[in-house]
């Protein structure tokens, strides 16, 4: 069983357990779930670099990424350096993150905010939004065609951006119009390696009307220019910045560098 197989089942688990001890209809009464959105999507296409930075604190494959990280002291100067958005991880057991961690995210700013998670169920989608999510992520590595179809449609419903991710050119017959943003992930999720040219061997198959991004793997300024050239919208960028002392900082002076030689 590769490490996705394992993050699924454990979810699986987690989700029912978590289904027991807060029901949907307590979920629907939160005061977020009446709050617009901002849209992730729109925020994306304003910006002149579209890039989306992640909290995180570990993941699978770098247990100690930075395990001491306060949400909202980072957050803060995420949205200070000029992001479009902020990926919150929102997996316990394998990314250290929590609900906690995009609701105080949410309390701080107003940068559109992605739940980052390992969707499998809808619940988790209403979830989102009731913690003050303004889009979620749906992976087709872990979904079939009709699961992204309905969790795409109940998130729109819901006033949700949705973000698909895809690692293959066949994982995109799983897109429908009620998706948003289609990121291409640079990272295989079986096998964990990084490639961050993928993208640009993909980008021509992607839908038009779609807003597009890279995922993974981009730790130079270089690698933005190169898939802007290439036509992507906006990329998604975690581990570069909050390996750092201060990933705040590590963000600003990545996307001065940028715009200081567009």
């Amino acid at each position: 069983m590769h490490i996705l197989d394992k993050i699924v089942a454990h979810k699986r688990t987690e989700v029912a357990a978590q289904k027991q001890r807060i029901p949907i209809a307590s979920l629907e009464s939160s005061a977020h779930y009446d709050t617009p959105c901002h849209s992730l999507a729109q925020s994306i296409r304003e910006s002149e670099l579209g890039i989306i930075s992640e909290f995180k604190r570990r993941s699978p494959s770098k247990p100690q990424i930075n395990l001491e990280a306060e949400v909202s002291k980072i957050v803060t100067h995420y949205t200070q350096a000029g992001v479009s958005g902020i990926s919150i991880l929102t997996d316990s057991h394998f990314f250290g993150g929590s609900t906690e961690d995009l609701q105080d995210a949410r309390r701080i700013v107003e940068t559109p905010l992605l739940r980052k998670e390992f969707v499998i169920d809808e619940y988790q989608i209403i979830e989102a939004k009731s913690i003050g999510a303004d889009a979620v992520l749906l992976i087709t590595e872990i979904l079939t065609a009709a699961e992204v179809k309905s969790f795409a449609k109940l998130a729109k419903s819901l006033g949700l951006d949705t973000l698909l991710e895809v690692h293959t050119e066949a994982q995109l017959v799983k897109y429908t119009s009620d998706i948003d943003i289609v990121g291409i992930n640079n990272r295989d999720l079986t096998a964990f390696t990084v490639d961050p040219e993928h993208s640009a061997r993909l980008y021509d198959q992607l839908p038009s009307e779609a807003v597009k991004i890279s995922e993974s793997g981009i730790h130079h300024p270089d690698t933005i220019r190169m898939l802007q050239r290439v036509g992507f919208d906006g990329f998604l960028i975690g581990e570069r910045f909050m390996k750092t002392m201060d990933p705040g900082r590590a963000c600003q002076d990545f996307i001065q560098s940028i715009l200081s030689k567009a």
